[in-house]
């Protein structure tokens, strides 16, 4: 009985339902990004090339001759079949680019005048010189509160006033 109420537990946690709907909505985007490439951006690439489908591109292996590809499909002949290779290697650089921009735009939306991979940079404590969060306000290693630091710096300091003064003076 403990094993079922940990999986009821584990199936009706939050992250296993969000990540059956990002599953779900991924493949009906998948389906959309797919049509896009087959049936809008293809075809443009069939102008440049001469053809939209590299699959019937091969390298025949043995000693006979054969016309198209299908033909030496059907004879069972061994090929090498880079056409194929070739079609998933564009499809896939066009996918790629593709949800790149729609990432990049999300990310926009989402956020407008921020940075989205400001969560991944990092710089250093202007005490400890270790590396910390970007945002970070303290210092996890030393506790240095590193905006009071830099509001600090930004006033002019005693001494400097003081020589100002006596250059001004002589």
């Amino acid at each position: 009985m403990k094993i079922l109420q940990e999986f009821k537990e584990f199936a009706v946690r939050g992250n296993v339902i969000d990540m059956s709907v990002g599953v779900i909505i991924g493949t009906t985007f998948a389906k959309i990004v797919e049509s896009l490439v087959h049936d809008v951006i293809m075809p443009p690439f069939s102008v440049l090339f001469g053809q939209v489908d590299f699959s019937n591109l091969y390298l025949n292996l043995s000693n006979r001759r054969f016309d198209t590809f299908s033909e030496a499909e059907a004879a069972g002949v061994p090929m090498l079949n880079y056409g194929s290779f070739l079609n998933h290697i564009v499809h896939f650089m066009i996918v790629a680019f593709i949800l790149f921009l729609f990432v990049r735009q999300m990310n926009k939306i989402r956020r407008p005048n921020e940075d989205p991979l400001i969560d991944m940079k990092t710089k250093l404590c202007s005490f400890c010189f270790k590396s910390i969060a970007y945002k970070a306000t303290r210092c996890p290693h030393c506790t240095s509160e590193l905006e009071a630091r830099r509001l600090n710096a930004l006033k002019p300091s005693p001494l400097k006033t003081t020589i100002k003064r006596r250059s001004k003076s002589l």
